[in-house]
């Protein structure tokens, strides 16, 4: 507790006691009637009267008897006491004296020192918390204080070598590493290292793990705080927070100051609708420029900004000298994801049969905290199973769990849900192993996982960081395999084909908007780009040729409709044969389906002779084909079924 603290709280205590003790001695005395001071007087019993201007006070001789509190006082009207005091003048006016000052200041002290004490309170505290905005402490003052995380150099353990997968990402922020390690290089020949970096990526790409890289890699302070941290239900919290971390930074260099998620106080400046919250946020965002600006050049301070809006962000945020380096975080490649599995792999014990590079080629558009999800499920599960390793068939579960969420096996299925569902499935796996752009088929399952009743996996050979129209037009009649082969079995249409309706249109629109694979529209972007965030949107073409778009969207679905048709048609024989080994099996995997499509019997327990073992306590045949290996998302080659 600093000094003026302990000042103000003895100031308070003294006149709390003050004010207890004046209370306290009002209240000592005890009240009499005017007949009774009157007998006294006659009796001889009392020492001294003192009119007040209130009231009559009296002291009473050491000799009175019957009383116990030798001081007494009436209260009196204006009358009264006038009378009273004639009275007491004729029997004894020796004992008669005139105090009317000392009444009135206490009756004056004690009505307006409660109302001192409030005020004074109050303004403590407010004075305390005003000061305390512009960087002090306080009740009030806390809210203008900068709520940001310090990871010292001493606690900083994450290094360069705990981040993989993004290698060109490291090779950039290598100079910053530099630059805080020694500075005196770059200066030497008057060069300025970048005031901010930018780090531009999805969720879960590893922005703040390189953000805590660098600081561990150059052995600097870490000041750590979200965007969201800045604004609060008072105005002008953000900017008084925005300065109080920037000087903070300063009194601490070198270090790095990480500012997650700016966009959430970094949006564009003057778009949509004006509000409170609106206006404040920009005012954050002043603050948060003029810091920058203030930079000198030998401030030791390298702000590090992640968003994955980048597109939101202020003109002026980003322009040279104060966020000059923006960093691309992508999504890891194969090499990528097989390098983040080796890392996180590291603390778990893996089975012999694990092969972790056949796990990053099924987990195409993973980010790496997936990846690491992945690996924590797989030792969940296996754990759960009371197994001594990881094996390839718990990454297999646990790729799917993370993308899909839980296999609800005990649910209650109806059997012509359970039929429907398998021969659409299936309509989707043949029609993937037949055309030969589209991706290899992985497995097929019937077995509910979040929100689908099953899905069509597959297991692409390569990344791709293109679509080719092949691979989009055998893509789109892949999609529609599912509904065309469920039709045909039940005379009936479901929902289920909502996430293969939906993809379809979306690979048509991007074909046709975007892309320029439409003869009829030709090599034009109608996709406009809207960068105002205005509440009402424009379109940059006219309504006939809106018209022709929604033409061309619908002739390449329907044409892709048609051909799917056809190869349904063509190999029905096949879809039966793979939808009964999906109501038998529930899981197949892409061996199993070629061997089904071959007409060759499969060598694994089906689900009744598994249930039939576990109930007969015997150990279950081993299936030796489903749940393998991993698949994809859904996305290209992955056509999960909603229920």
């Amino acid at each position: 507790m600093n000094r003026g603290m302990f000042g103000w709280l003895m100031l308070i205590a003294v006149a709390v006691v003050l004010f207890v003790f004046l209370s306290r001695a009002q209240n000592t005395a005890d009240e009499k009637k005017p007949g009774e001071l009157i007998n006294l007087v006659e009796s001889g019993q009392v020492k001294e009267i003192v009119f007040k201007a209130d009231r009559i006070d009296a002291t009473l001789n050491d000799s009175a008897e019957g009383v116990q509190n030798k001081r007494i006082y009436v209260e009196v009207s204006s009358e009264g006491k006038e009378f009273l005091y004639k009275k007491l003048m004729e029997l004894n006016p020796q004992l008669v004296s005139e105090d009317p000052n000392s009444g009135l200041f206490l009756q004056l002290m004690i009505s307006i020192l409660p109302w001192l004490l409030f005020f004074a309170l109050i303004w403590f505290f407010l004075f305390r918390g005003l000061r305390g905005g512009a960087g002090g402490g306080g009740m009030l003052g806390n809210f203008g204080r900068s709520k940001h995380k310090i990871i010292s150099k001493e606690m900083t353990h994450v290094t360069l070598n705990d981040v993989a997968g993004i290698q060109e990402a490291k090779e950039e922020v290598q100079e910053i590493i530099e630059f805080l390690k020694n500075p005196k290089r770059f200066q030497r020949l008057g060069g300025r290292i970048p005031r901010g970096v930018l780090l531009i990526g999805s969720p879960g790409c590893g922005k703040t793990l390189l953000a805590k890289a660098v600081a561990g890699e150059a052995e600097v302070p870490f000041f750590s705080i979200s965007g969201s941290d800045f604004v609060e239900m008072f105005v002008g919290v953000g900017a008084s927070r925005v300065r109080d971390l920037f000087k903070q930074a300063k009194d601490n260099s070198p270090c790095i100051i990480f500012l997650d998620e700016i966009d959430a106080v970094g949006r564009r400046r003057g778009s949509g609708f004006s509000s409170g919250g609106h206006d404040e946020r920009e005012q954050t965002l002043n603050a948060i420029l003029v810091e920058m600006d203030g930079f000198e050049t030998n401030d030791q301070v390298i702000v590090v900004a992640a968003t994955n809006r980048a597109d939101v962000l202020d003109p002026a945020l980003t322009r040279p000298g104060r966020f000059d380096r923006q960093i691309t975080v992508n999504l890891p490649d194969v090499k990528g994801r097989l390098e983040i599995l080796k890392v996180h792999a590291k603390r778990v014990k893996m089975g012999p049969d694990v092969d972790m590079e056949r796990l990053a080629r099924g987990t195409p558009m993973f980010s790496g905290a997936d990846l690491a999800a992945i690996i924590n499920e797989a030792a969940i599960i296996a754990t759960l199973l009371n197994k001594d390793f990881v094996e390839q068939n718990d990454l297999e579960e646990a790729r799917d769990k993370v993308r899909f969420g839980r296999a609800y096996k005990s649910r209650k299925i109806e059997e012509d849900e359970r039929v429907g569902t398998a021969y659409h499935e299936a309509g989707h796996a043949i029609i993937q192993t037949i055309l030969p752009h589209a991706d290899p088929l992985h497995k097929v399952t019937i077995i509910p996982r979040g929100q689908a009743m099953g899905a069509t996996f597959s297991l692409p050979e390569k990344d791709r960081y293109g679509y080719g129209q092949l691979y989009i037009r055998d893509t789109m009649r892949v999609l529609c395999g599912g509904r065309i082969a469920e039709n045909r079995k039940t005379s009936d249409i479901t929902s289920g084909a909502a996430m293969d309706i939906r993809m379809a249109t979306q690979y048509a629109r991007h074909m046709i908007l975007e892309w320029g694979m439409s003869d009829r529209l030709g090599f034009v972007n109608y996709n406009h780009d809207d960068q105002s965030e205005s509440v009402v949107t424009q379109r940059p073409y006219s309504d006939e040729t809106a018209h022709l778009i929604d033409e061309e969207v619908k002739r390449m679905i329907d044409e892709a409709y048609d051909d799917a048709e056809k190869i349904i048609e063509g190999n029905w024989d096949k879809v039966v044969a793979l939808a009964e080994g999906l109501l038998k099996y529930e899981t197949l995997d892409a061996e199993d389906v070629d061997q089904i499509m071959k007409g060759q019997p499969l060598d694994k327990p089906s689900v009744t002779e598994m249930l039939d073992a576990e109930d007969d306590d015997k150990p279950a045949p081993r299936a030796t084909g489903s749940g393998r290996d991993t698949g994809t998302e859904p996305g290209p080659g992955a056509y999960p079924s909603p229920a």
